[in-house]
């Protein structure tokens, strides 16, 4: 398998903490620039399909994109540690609380660096109040998310899912506009000094 990666986005990230955390290490990593285009090349769309990082080639015939798409099938491959659920009840947990990261926190946390880092404008048409508008969703969202760390140590369950991959992934990449959580969320203060300590987190980077 080879899986192809771009340092700089976030979404491949999300896949080199996985694999991190489950110690994989038998897939062929190939860097793919995106500020020089190489995911928009013909040799890459024919393969991908679309100019999207990351994408996981499984054989001469199937290329699968989507992060989270490619870690479940990770998941099926290399079955432990278990971080998307082991039973019915504990997979529609993960899953619900996988879809709220995603809408509520790493979606805007990705637009509002799109629109404001100045690294971005090349490839983004810029636009300060869409950066605005969805830094200050993914605010609240936060709230949401110390709330639930007040019950649970992790956001789906008593250990690291991919759920928090999704989360501490998207809150890091908010770095590049020098955005930090609110000092009084001091539940989701202590989740992420505990995710960004765990030894995936140097492998994720």
């Amino acid at each position: 398998m080879k899986l192809y990666d771009s340092r700089r986005a976030p979404n491949p990230r999300r896949v080199r903490w996985f694999m991190a955390e489950k110690r994989i290490e038998d897939v062929e990593i190939v860097d793919v620039s995106i500020f020089d285009g190489d995911h928009k090349t013909a040799v890459y769309l024919s393969k991908a399909g679309l100019p999207h990082v990351p994408a996981l080639e499984i054989d001469a015939e199937t290329t699968i994109t989507e992060s989270v798409a490619i870690c479940r099938y990770l998941e099926s491959v290399y079955p432990e540690p278990n971080l998307f659920g082991r039973d019915a009840k504990e997979i529609a947990v993960i899953e619900m609380w996988m879809r709220r990261v995603e809408m509520m926190v790493s979606t805007p946390m990705m637009m509002a660096v799109r629109h404001s880092h100045p690294a971005m404008a090349g490839i983004e048409t810029q636009v300060p109040e869409v950066a605005q508008n969805n830094l200050g969703m993914a605010e609240r969202a936060l709230k949401v998310l110390d709330r639930r760390l007040a019950e649970s140590p992790f956001i789906a369950a008593d250990r690291v899912t991919m759920a928090d991959i999704l989360a501490i992934t998207a809150i890091d990449f908010a770095r590049m506009i020098r955005f930090r959580p609110p000092k009084e969320l001091a539940h989701l203060a202590r989740w992420r000094e505990e995710m960004m300590a765990r030894p995936a987190a140097a492998g994720g980077i």
